[in-house]
């Protein structure tokens, strides 16, 4: 029968779950299963399906590989050198020791004592002999202070200065310091691990960054695996080597392995030489802040 405008009505396909639509649904999903098992089934749409799967792992290769990942030797040289500095430093310490300045015709000693607190104070005063007694040196974060009793004054070293000689000596202010600069201002990279003595020495080359405020083309550094400071060589900008330390003894002092006998000589003049015994040593003690003042460094309460 015809509706009276005279055209044929068309009911649409509702592909529902209504009453008097489940066998219409049921159709239509037979169908599309059908042609998804032709699909899967053609051996050329499989190909081009294993092939996109190549590329796509491939991809994920590629990117991982242009990603700049940081170098491991690089995080574990830094972590090494810290550990050495750890090590002799604790979190406090407390040392005294013997300094000889040795040169082909004559020679000195004298007996200083030391404090230290993390990795930015520090404080050395010279006990022996007497016309040196009272000589002192003051290390905060990177300022420095020295006090001699002869002239009664407390003066502040210029930072140009901090490279200069210590009292005469082959070390220099930063190395009686024992800064901990070389940390943050210098790239590591660990060059090779030796065996020396049934231990492993860790060999790695410091270089400062463009910005460092350092004299120094590169410095080269080996560590044993108990981070004992076994030998620093120090070079200029033409990467000349012109100074090294070396460890001549190590042994227990404070609970801890340390350096107990170091030598500072320029490359060219091996015969002059300052070298550095120490006598006793304790860590991780309580040093009071007023330890690391000015007023203490010319008066010293404690």
């Amino acid at each position: 029968m015809l509706p009276e405008n005279g055209s044929r009505q068309q009911t649409p396909l509702i592909l529902d779950n209504k009453p008097g639509c489940g066998h219409c649904y049921s159709i239509f999903r037979t169908k599309r299963q059908a042609v998804l098992n032709n699909i899967m089934t053609d051996t050329g749409v499989r190909v081009m399906l294993s092939n996109l799967m190549k590329i796509a792992r491939f991809a994920t290769l590629l990117a991982m590989t242009l990603v700049p990942i940081a170098p491991a030797h690089a995080l574990d040289a830094a972590a090494i050198i810290k550990a050495a500095m750890d090590q002799w430093r604790g979190t406090t310490s407390h040392s005294t020791m013997s300094m000889t300045i040795h040169r082909p015709d004559w020679e000195r000693t004298m007996v200083m004592e030391g404090w230290t607190a993390g990795e930015k104070k520090s404080l050395v005063r010279v006990l022996e002999p007497k016309k040196d007694a009272g000589n002192g040196t003051l290390l905060i974060d990177n300022n420095m202070w020295t006090f001699s009793p002869k002239v009664n004054r407390v003066i502040k070293i210029p930072s140009s200065m901090m490279n200069q000689s210590w009292m005469g000596s082959d070390f220099s202010n930063k190395d009686i310091a024992r800064s901990a600069d070389i940390i943050d201002q210098y790239h590591h990279t660990l060059l090779e691990t030796q065996t020396s003595e049934g231990h492993k020495v860790y060999v790695i080359q410091s270089v400062p960054k463009e910005d460092a405020p350092v004299v120094w083309g590169k410095e080269v550094l080996r560590i044993r695996d108990d981070y004992v400071l076994l030998e620093h060589t120090f070079f200029d900008q033409d990467m000349k080597p012109i100074k090294r330390m070396l460890t001549s003894k190590v042994g227990m002092m404070g609970g801890r392995m340390v350096a107990i006998q170091e030598r500072m000589a320029k490359i060219d003049t091996p015969n002059e030489y300052t070298e550095i015994k120490v006598l006793s040593a304790k860590f991780d003690l309580k040093v009071p802040d007023s330890m690391f003042t000015q007023s203490n460094l010319r008066n010293p309460r404690f």
